[in-house]
């Protein structure tokens, strides 16, 4: 009967059991890191850990227990309610009675409610738990305030391809726990397509690795070829709800507003290739060429729109390239945003002044009672005014004078269009100050 590690898979297996075996992370827990230091000392804190799967937010907790020699108890919030969790915190508080302290892990922490969130709060206070919570998801928007100000947040990165890379040799050298008894040949440049492909995810290579170990069989050797049937599925790292999602969606924006196509259209692939609903992006590129190409080139709504209206009938992959299209040209033309800031300057004016009357002179007069009243009394007709506007009639309510919003900036279109306002402009304060 095997011994029950070797039943393990072999990302569990090869779980770092100290500080020095864990890879990637040295911004905190490097030679010198405080949070090394204070783990090696037993000196051991409540915390948020933020990263993406597979950096090593677990196995940190563990070791944290380790080096504090702290019992170990880990939760997932996916499968306990506050009914288990009370129970959890009871045995706490009586091994803390004892003398004895307890490491409370909280797996996807930001998927329990606020009362669940709450019933932590006065263990972490009383310290009968060191509160160990691990999220992917952006702890300001997920967690509340409450508990967070009772922990430190460390933000774990995903790790690079070389550090998975170490980590896959370390497998492959390890008789005991890893896979050194199978006598595998693998070259440098197969591990570093595994590495590749676990996109970050340490675990997700190991459990890359021991499939291609099974493939491969007792003494084989793991070619392009394996690699090829354990790689043909794999997709990238893509939560089409969460902090990955808004992330990326910014770098395209951000991306488009800085006249970079290149990085734009990276950013386009890798959401598309992580699922995200092409109609969404169509309407976000529609939203670019309103507020941040404006109208210093008016044609980028038009082909926005007409981008989406051509997904819609062609379907993906072939209307993906529409959507390429036009994020290429959103980020290569003109921009202005003097159109998107005149808009909220004419809704700040209106939410400060409320319901400003119409001045008579530009209310319609259909009735007898009215024309008598003064309704559209002193109206000048701008067709035929010189010129073809009447520069001495005012738009705004009396309340409130003459206000500038739109101030054209001198790129594309907007140049032609702030030469003839700031024209105008000229010209109507001249025609009010010699009324």
């Amino acid at each position: 009967m095997p011994a029950p590690d070797a039943l393990k898979p072999l990302a569990e297996r090869m779980r770092p059991r100290t500080l020095t075996e864990m890879v990637g992370q040295t911004r905190l827990l490097g030679e010198n890191a405080a949070l090394r230091r204070a783990i090696e000392a037993g000196h051991v804190h409540s915390m948020i850990l933020w990263g993406p799967p597979g950096c090593g937010k677990t196995t940190l907790a563990l070791l944290l227990a380790h080096y504090a020699h702290a019992q170990f108890v880990a939760i997932s919030a996916v499968l306990c309610g506050l009914p288990e969790v009370r129970e959890v915190l009871a045995a706490a508080q009586q091994r803390h009675a004892q003398g004895q302290r307890t490491v409370l892990f909280v797996d996807e922490v930001h998927r329990f409610n606020k009362a669940q969130q709450d019933a932590f709060l006065p263990h972490i206070e009383r310290g009968s738990i060191v509160f160990v919570g691990a999220t992917t998801e952006n702890p300001s928007f997920e967690l509340n305030s409450a508990l967070l100000s009772r922990c430190r947040v460390h933000v774990l990165e995903a790790l690079s391809v070389d550090d998975i890379t170490g980590s896959l040799r370390r497998a492959l050298a390890d008789d005991q726990r890893g896979l050194a008894g199978r006598s595998l040949v693998v070259g440098d440049d197969q591990l570093r397509l595994i590495a590749q492909a676990a996109d970050g995810d340490v675990r997700r290579a190991l459990t890359l690795l021991e499939i291609a170990a099974e493939l491969a069989g007792e003494g084989g050797a793991i070619t392009d070829a394996t690699l090829e049937a354990v790689l043909a599925d794999r997709t990238r790292r893509f939560d089409k709800g969460g902090e990955q999602f808004y992330d990326q969606i910014s770098a395209l924006h951000k991306c488009v507003r800085s006249s970079n196509p290149d990085a734009a259209l990276y950013w386009l692939a890798r959401m598309l290739d992580g699922g995200c609903d092409p109609g969404y992006l169509a309407r976000r590129l529609t939203r670019m060429a309103v507020e941040d190409v404006g109208l210093a080139d008016p044609r980028a709504l038009a082909m926005a729109i007409d981008a989406w209206d051509a997904f819609d009938r062609l379907g993906s992959p072939e209307g993906e390239l529409a959507l390429a299209q036009v994020a290429i040209y959103l980020a290569s033309t003109a921009k202005s945003n003097a159109g998107y800031v005149a808009w909220g300057r004419a809704q700040a004016d209106v939410r400060e002044h409320g319901s400003a009357e119409v001045p008579l002179h530009l209310r319609n007069a259909p009735t007898k009672l009215m024309k008598s009243l003064g309704y559209a009394k002193g109206y000048q007709y701008d067709h035929d005014a010189q010129g073809g506007v009447a520069l001495d009639q005012t738009g705004f309510p009396d309340a409130l004078g003459e206000r500038v919003y739109y101030r054209p900036v001198e790129r594309g279109m907007e140049i032609k269009l702030k030469e003839k306002l700031d024209a105008l402009r000229t010209a109507r304060g001249k025609a009010r100050a010699g009324r």
